[in-house]
């Protein structure tokens, strides 16, 4: 599997789920109780860093980066889906969108006071992973945080259809906590808080980390 495969896979696959994404999604946190207050130690935390702009890094329809402006951030999202920014540009025309990879993020040295990466590495090659947090590390200023979210597992599936039945093609890639927070450590990050979310049959982990000097 090549670099330019996989991301070529999933940007075709959510320009094509986009709008039903975003649909069955709308409104999803207000049944998330854990997953706002998630979101919330995460604005205190970019605050008591300093502050700054604050990337939604995979932000999809732009749902959590609104979540971040209505918590006192300057939130800002990029996606690797041309349709997903589209979407998201419509639904919250008052914030910042973009199309970018997080495998050449384009932001500036030391410009993020926190970046946000949910559920956005799960289609991340593990031959890939360390080029994108090394992205992370470079973006954020020093003591800046990064805030996780993944499925947790050890093993990488085919999804093939998705979000009202519209055909995709991509990897979803299950780490256990462990494993991304020895990831992390060897980007250059300190690891400060592993939390595991269980789902029925399902497990997904968040992770708090910063950036180190």
């Amino acid at each position: 599997m090549t670099t330019e495969n996989w991301l070529a896979d999933t940007r075709t696959s959510y320009d094509t789920v986009a709008t039903s994404y975003a649909d069955l999604l709308r409104g999803a946190m207000e049944d998330e109780p854990h997953q706002r207050a998630t979101l919330a130690v995460f604005a205190e935390l970019v605050r008591n860093a300093g502050g700054g702009p604050v990337g939604d890094i995979g932000c999809g329809p732009g749902r959590l980066t609104a979540e971040l402006r209505d918590l006192g951030l300057d939130a800002f999202g990029i996606d690797l889906s041309p349709a997903m920014i589209e979407v998201a540009r419509r639904d919250h025309p008052d914030l910042h969108f973009e199309v970018g990879s997080m495998t050449d993020l384009s932001l500036p040295d030391n410009s993020a006071g926190g970046l946000l990466a949910w559920f956005s590495l799960i289609h991340v090659p593990d031959e890939e992973l360390p080029g994108v947090l090394a992205h992370f590390h470079r973006a954020l200023r020093p003591g800046g945080p990064l805030l996780v979210g993944f499925h947790a597992g050890d093993d990488t599936t085919l999804k093939t259809q998705g979000y009202g039945g519209h055909p995709m093609n991509v990897h979803i890639h299950k780490r256990e906590p462990a494993t991304m927070s020895t990831r992390l450590r060897e980007a250059g990050f300190t690891v400060d808080v592993e939390t595991v979310l269980h789902r029925d049959e399902h497990r997904g982990a968040i992770l708090f980390a910063h950036a180190n000097d």
